[in-house]
């Protein structure tokens, strides 16, 4: 699972916030940034939460499964044909 940028922003803040298309050019604050918190903070977190999600590990072996696929030689579109993702 890929971690938004909004769901990183929900941990750095509890201001009223709306980012479109995950875009961290396109965020409105609806109180203000009072926190003050930068795309860097944003960033950093995001980074943070992605690879406590890809050491799950669920998505471990789901990365390596795809992998051996690959090594067969499949490619990205037939390896999603067979197993949805």
């Amino acid at each position: 699972m890929k971690i938004s940028y909004a769901q990183s922003l929900q941990l750095l803040t509890n201001k009223s916030f709306t980012i479109y298309n995950d875009d961290l050019d396109n965020i409105v604050w609806h109180d203000g940034n009072t926190d003050n918190i930068t795309k860097e903070q944003i960033l950093a977190k995001q980074t943070e939460l992605q690879t406590i999600e890809d050491s799950k590990p669920e998505n471990v072996n789901k990365a390596s499964g795809k992998q051996k696929l690959k090594d067969l030689g499949l490619d990205d579109d037939e390896i999603q044909a067979l197993i949805g993702v």
